[in-house]
């Protein structure tokens, strides 16, 4: 399936390259998200008279994930699990208790963003979490797992 890219997608391409991707990936994630549109005839056409715009969009989004990101520099999330004597959490944390927590100390990240690539926590102790504001914008933030 042919596309046109109306924003940058992470491990594909930039605003506005045409690329080749499986049918199910661009039928039910790239178009529907509005991330990118069949390269016909006329949605290349579209596309191109609405180019300065898109591209002013996508500026406007990386200015505002650079100013999330500064805003997350030194945040420090507390979460208390239940744990064993040993150190050991019953259950794990993942994105969602992430997320909240963050939301309930005034920092609004979403489920999505938080990216935890060797999987849940799920020891007690401290953990610097990757979360993804753009694809080019990166923040890290601190979670201290304590015993409740």
């Amino acid at each position: 399936m042919d596309l046109i890219l109306l924003e940058k997608v992470q491990n594909l391409g930039d605003l506005g390259d045409l690329v080749k991707v499986k049918a199910g990936y661009g039928r039910n994630y790239l178009v529907p998200q509005g991330k990118a549109a069949p390269a016909n005839k006329e949605n290349i056409a579209l596309f191109e008279s609405r180019r300065a715009e898109l591209e002013a969009a996508a500026k406007d989004k990386l200015g505002q994930a650079g100013a999330r990101q500064l805003s997350l520099a030194d945040v420090v999330i507390e979460i208390t699990a239940n744990a064993s004597e040993e150190g050991n959490l019953y259950g794990s944390i993942g994105p969602r208790e992430i997320a909240a927590a963050a939301s309930a100390n005034g920092h609004e990240i979403s489920k999505s963003e938080v990216i935890m690539g060797e999987g849940p926590i799920r020891n007690v102790g401290e953990f610097d979490v990757i979360v993804q504001l753009h694809t080019d914008v990166e923040a890290i933030i601190k979670v201290i797992v304590s015993p409740e």
